[in-house]
């Protein structure tokens, strides 16, 4: 290879300059050594690969692609890949609203789950694969109708606001309920089938974190909280992603706010209908989990047990105090018998005190009487000594108790002369004066 020599001129050197006489020199340069350069880098590399395999620069760009793409997809792995069907690569690139944007760029088993890097990743690949370069170079052709649908699943996936729309209305990455008989067929059916819908229904909670299904071993008051979160559920989803298209031209306005309105009404519609098919996904839920049986059933028994408690504790106080009332009527029928034969007894004992008194009062008068009036023997008594002495045994007898009547009988009886039963009569009457119950003169023969 001919060097070239290329003749430039030297700067103007500045005025005043005087390097050459001011210079002085502090150190010598080295001895100059010689070195073989070779020539390094890519774009060498490729020049050495096309001049060793033949190639010219149009053969050499179209095999590299193929090797990139298969390098691509050995580093992508199998996470992101996914196999293409006919229907897919046949899409109308206009039709975007109605395409899979995930099962576009091969990211169908991981939908709202893919991460911005799987989804540059996933885009990278299908490009390497679609581009329209890329197939005009492999002699395919040249259509770059799913080129489009991939830069539009592209660009809305990485849109945090349309994908957030779109993934608000991708059926596909719902979960159908089990039907009752399927989620009946074992204890673990049922949890096994129901936790994927609600894991599923979850994404659209504007709350966090979300209660999951559990199992047969979940707490009374974790399932409480589980159904008590869903039947409250709050969603963010929302349906601007399936709006008419509004027109853009400014001429007709009434046309543009006429659709406006239609798809307001339509999202308000479709939220509403989602709400009441979130309800009764929870009730089919509620209805066939054996947890909420086993806990009303263990409520009952619990009510059961508390009200044969509390019948128990009303029949104990109830015989308690039947108890206590026939113990209470047996003591006052206890007491208004001994009151009763009290009474009886102090009846008799009165009538016989009465009696007694009857008894002793004869005895007195008889005594007198017995005593010839307290007259002489021989001596007959007229009716007016017979009156005076029966006056003053009557006035004694008015100012003595049965008591003293029973003593002063008792000291009359059997006495017959008139001395003795006169001076029995005395001594009581001296007494009764001298207690102030008898006054002086008051009795005039029993005293003399």
């Amino acid at each position: 290879m001919a060097a070239a020599q290329i003749s430039l001129p030297l700067p103007v050197l500045p005025e005043g300059w005087s390097a050459p006489n001011d210079f002085k020199a502090i150190g010598t340069l080295s001895a100059p050594n010689q070195r073989n350069l070779e020539p390094v880098g890519p774009h060498f590399l490729a020049h050495a690969r096309r001049k060793r395999h033949k190639r010219t620069f149009s053969e050499d760009e179209r095999i590299q692609a193929n090797e990139n793409v298969k390098k691509v997809e050995e580093e992508d792995g199998d996470d992101i890949s996914e196999p293409e069907n006919e229907l897919m690569l046949g899409r109308d690139a206009k039709d975007w609203k109605g395409q899979d944007h995930y099962a576009v760029l091969g990211l169908s088993k991981h939908r709202y789950r893919a991460t911005d890097a799987q989804i540059k990743r996933a885009h990278r690949k299908k490009v390497l694969r679609h581009h329209p370069d890329k197939r005009a170079a492999t002699g395919s052709s040249e259509d770059d109708s799913f080129f489009k649908c991939i830069q539009k699943a592209f660009e809305i996936l990485t849109d945090p606001v349309k994908r957030r729309q779109y993934d608000s209305v991708d059926e596909n990455a719902n979960v159908d309920p089990p039907s009752k008989k399927a989620a009946s067929k074992s204890p673990s059916a049922f949890y096994k089938l129901w936790g994927p819908v609600f894991e599923s229904e979850a994404r659209f909670s504007k709350t966090r974190p979300v209660p999951m299904l559990g199992n047969d071993k979940s707490t009374k008051e974790d399932v409480e909280d589980f159904y008590n979160f869903w039947f409250n559920f709050e969603s963010w989803r929302s349906f601007e992603y399936q709006d008419e298209d509004v027109p853009d031209d400014n001429e007709n306005r009434d046309q543009k706010r006429h659709v406006e309105r239609k798809n307001n009404n339509a999202r308000k519609k479709k939220k509403t209908e989602d709400t009441a098919r979130l309800r009764q996904l929870v009730d089919e839920c509620l209805g066939g989990d054996e947890r909420i049986k086993k806990f009303r059933k263990e409520a009952r028994a619990g009510k059961d047990k508390k009200r044969l408690e509390r019948e128990a504790g009303e029949k104990r106080v109830a015989e308690e105090a039947k108890k206590a009332k026939e113990e209470q009527e047996k003591l006052l029928k206890e007491k208004e018998e001994a009151e009763k034969a009290e009474k009886a007894e102090g009846k008799k004992a009165k009538e016989a005190a009465k009696n007694a008194a009857k008894k002793n009062k004869r005895v007195l008068k008889g005594s007198v009487k017995d005593a010839n009036y307290l007259l002489p023997q021989g001596q007959e008594a007229g009716a007016k000594r017979i009156d005076e002495i029966l006056g003053d045994v009557d006035a004694v007898l008015g100012k003595i108790d049965n008591e003293e009547l029973a003593s002063l009988a008792g000291k009359l009886g059997g006495l017959k002369l008139a001395e003795e039963v006169g001076g029995v009569w005395r001594e009581e009457v001296k007494r009764l004066e001298g207690e102030g119950k008898l006054k002086a003169g008051e009795v005039r023969i029993l005293s003399s």
